[in-house]
């Protein structure tokens, strides 16, 4: 249920729009809604037994890439398949619909979503109930699938991979990061007088400029440097660009130089300052068991051992990394990603912690959430 008591279902709820909208809703500390996945769409009696009674249905469930029949023959099914389910569970919720700028154009895809649209009108019409068409610009962010959800996920995947990526289209985008889309469905969830179309807007550019961002992003980070985050859209693609460096591709070792005076390392290179402080845990005891949507934080152990674990929100594995002030090396958390540090040496734990901005009570981007157990 949403904060004035609508219960909500998502459709597409394990594909990458879903799971940031899941996110956001948890974020925001409301109930996770009714899930309808890939697999529910079987059947409609599986659909409908998914979303139960419902009172709000965010239908994202589509297919962006394939053969031209069918992804046209799949958008349309899904959309006929939802509202047959809904006839038969005898509701009539408000359906708002992740269209896409692609849909005022004559592609396949464009088609399939355009049809998908007026299936979903029709039936709201037919039955007086809210209907509204979200008409959405290129997305991109955390959790992207490479050579599916858009070339903006295949870069940051061929960069990670230190590939060389290539353009085939040098086409206009519309960018917009998906937390930012799930925030516009968030509003919509509310009470709110917008029906029929309602277009997102995102920042224009072309897919060169992107790519030429991101391979500057990577550079500068592969070179142990924190690039220049202060633009909104600039922090949106380092945490995106760098979400597909975890897991593989973490803690990283940092070069310790040494003389006759003994040794030091290079914490953290930045171009724009952050907050740093060391803190110390006692033996046993656990530090964090949060997670930030969008704050960039490195951990680095000076001295002791430790465990740094991390899963990603609303999935079950986590990670577990062992570190110690011996072995100099850091752990960027992703974003979206709940996180603690544990003490399981001896001694005392000494751990240097960063993030790009200063701590702001009013608005701290600190969201509690356990790392073990059941998210």
């Amino acid at each position: 249920m949403t904060g004035n008591g609508k219960r909500i279902g998502i459709t597409g709820a394990d594909g990458f729009l879903g799971w940031h909208l899941r996110c956001l809703l948890k974020s925001s500390g409301l109930p996770e809604p009714r899930l309808v996945t890939e697999r529910d769409f079987e059947s409609t009696e599986s659909i409908q037994k998914a979303l139960g009674p419902v009172d709000v249905v965010v239908h994202l469930a589509g297919m962006n890439r394939g053969p031209d029949s069918e992804v046209f023959a799949t958008n349309t099914r899904l959309a006929r398949q939802l509202v047959s389910a809904l006839e038969r569970g005898g509701l009539a919720p408000t359906i708002l619909f992740a269209n896409s700028i692609h849909s005022l154009q004559e592609s396949p895809f464009g088609r399939s979503k355009r049809e998908a649209a007026r299936v979903l009108s029709d039936w709201a019409a037919a039955h007086g109930t809210r209907w509204v068409n979200v008409i959405l610009p290129h997305l991109f962010g955390e959790g992207g699938r490479p050579y599916y959800n858009s070339c903006f996920a295949t870069f940051c995947h061929q960069l990670a991979k230190r590939e060389t990526p290539q353009i085939h289209e040098d086409r206009e985008l519309e960018l917009i990061h998906a937390q930012r889309v799930a925030e516009s469905f968030l509003d919509l969830l509310a009470e709110h007088p917008i029906e029929g179309d309602f277009r997102v807007k995102g920042t224009a550019m072309r897919v060169s400029e992107a790519l030429q961002r991101l391979m500057e992003i990577a550079s500068t980070y592969q070179a142990g440097i924190i690039p220049g985050i202060a633009d909104p859209l600039a922090l949106e693609f380092f945490n995106t660009y760098r979400s597909y460096l975890f897991p593989d591709q973490v803690p990283t070792s940092l070069p310790i130089k040494s003389d006759t005076r003994g040794s030091l390392f290079e914490a953290v290179k930045t171009m724009h300052g952050g907050q740093a402080f060391l803190s110390t845990t006692h033996p046993g005891l656990t530090r964090g068991r949060h997670y930030h949507r969008q704050k960039v934080e490195r951990f680095l152990v000076i001295s002791g051992q430790a465990e740094i674990r991390i899963r990603r929100l609303l999935e079950d594995r986590v990670h577990v990394f062992t570190v110690t002030g011996e072995a100099p090396c850091y752990i960027d958390i992703p974003t979206l990603h709940a996180h603690e540090i544990a003490n399981i040496g001896s001694g005392e734990l000494v751990t240097f912690f960063w993030s790009h901005e200063l701590f702001n009570p009013a608005h701290p981007d600190t969201f509690t959430e356990p790392v073990l157990g059941t998210p």
